[in-house]
């Protein structure tokens, strides 16, 4: 099969160029071909390498009923994301090879893009006890992690990272200390003490992660901070970079558009860690600029209706973010001047496949047929009735965006059509 995909903007390592680019099998050729099996007009369309999402839970197994591999995925695709690593706080959790075969089983079966799995860190991804059958895994999953939980012991986080480092692998941290959260549900600010709500302080993320880049130095393992949140993390892993430690980090669009002063009684501006100030919004969005902030991670956690109905003190901490990341961020960002559309897409498509080693990136002769195309035009309302993943609680819902992807390639096949 050949498609021929004409008159569109295509994103190389010069930026975006207008050229025609061809789908050929599981490939991308910019040379011209006469002979084709289809042809589609992408005239003021852009032609990028599909969105990676590092830090996504595809809740299965053990959580249909939150999202499963097939709707996680369709809604990734839809998102214009052409792969994603699921996060392993299932049940099982991928502790052993035992327990992630099932997840493995779920993936070959029905994922509609590319899915790299993280295993945990620790067994039954506990953040406590002993690590997981580490060596056993290697092969199999993309990193280590026990997103949800920060491993508490500093000796066991420097075990697992000697052993990921003897394997090359990396760590993907977590960061909460939970000596610290005494209870708290959203930011320890000015929204909880006008509104009698428990805060979770920052020193609850930077803590560890002050913790982390210690270990690091000491042990020379690649390590990766999940959705940071606050301006001292932010200065913590900028310095950190500055003295030579392998770290990478990411953050979520809402830690980006949002801060506690937008919050509502409403489980839907619920999530972990929380909507934190004004000024670490600010902080954060100086990250992306000065490329402190690796990668934009969604942190896509689907929960039932019923979980996400309790208000802010009782639902479940998460939100979707896999079909709303993009136009968020480019009616937010992009439109509004803060960074440039090449800088986004270098921080959803290009930073998170150097970063965590995935194949493809720049729009090159031979490169993977992993493709997004998007329509900056198309303004819109974000309606959660319309997603396909099982959740529906985003604090983004009514919103008006512009920008919608229309269709995304995976190894050249065409999996999500406007």
């Amino acid at each position: 099969m050949k498609t021929y995909l004409k008159n569109g903007y295509i994103f190389t390592e010069h930026g975006f160029e207008k050229r025609d680019v061809f789908v050929s099998g599981d490939r991308l050729s910019l040379s011209h071909s006469h002979r084709y099996d289809e042809s589609i007009d992408c005239s003021g369309l852009y032609i990028i390498p599909g969105f990676v999402d590092v830090h996504v839970h595809l809740r299965e197994p053990g959580f249909f009923y939150k999202e499963s591999i097939k709707t996680g995925t369709e809604a990734a695709a839809k998102g214009g994301y052409t792969a994603v690593c699921p996060m392993p706080n299932l049940n099982p959790a991928p502790s052993d090879m035992e327990s992630l075969r099932a997840q493995l089983d779920l993936i070959r079966k029905d994922a509609a893009v590319k899915v790299f799995p993280y295993g945990t860190i620790t067994r039954a991804q506990s953040g406590r006890g002993q690590l997981s059958d580490m060596e056993a895994m290697k092969e199999h999953v993309i990193a280590f992690s026990d997103d949800g939980k920060g491993v508490q012991s500093q000796e066991l986080m420097e075990e697992a990272m000697l052993k990921a480092k003897a394997m090359d692998k990396m760590i993907v941290a977590h960061c909460e200390d939970e000596s610290l959260l005494t209870g708290g549900y959203i930011h320890e600010g000015a929204y909880a003490r006008a509104h009698g709500h428990k805060g979770i302080c920052s020193e609850s993320e930077w803590g560890q992660v002050q913790r982390d880049i210690e270990l690091c130095k000491k042990t020379g393992v690649q390590y990766h901070v999940c959705h940071i949140s606050t301006k001292e993390t932010v200065e913590l892993i900028r310095q950190a970079k500055k003295d030579g430690v392998r770290i990478s980090c990411e953050t979520g669009p809402h830690y980006l558009v949002l801060c506690d002063e937008d919050l509502r009684e409403d489980g839907r501006f619920k999530m972990n860690p929380p909507l934190r100030s004004a000024e670490d919004r600010a902080a954060l969005v100086e990250g992306i600029q000065d490329g402190t902030i690796d990668m934009i991670a969604t942190d896509h956690a689907p929960h039932s209706a019923e979980e996400k109905s309790r208000g802010l003190e009782k639902s479940a901490f998460g939100i979707v973010g896999l079909e709303t990341a993009f136009p968020i961020l480019y009616t937010e960002l992009v439109k509004k001047n803060v960074i440039s559309l090449e800088k986004l897409i270098e921080l959803m498509a290009i930073r998170p496949r150097q970063v965590f080693g995935i194949e493809g990136g720049y729009l090159k002769e031979g490169q993977a047929a992993d493709l997004a195309i998007l329509d900056l035009s198309k303004s819109y309302t974000i309606d959660p009735e319309q997603f396909l993943s099982k959740g529906r609680s985003t604090p983004f819902a009514g919103w008006q965006v512009q920008g919608e992807n229309t269709m995304t390639f995976v190894n050249g096949k065409k999996v999500w059509e406007r």
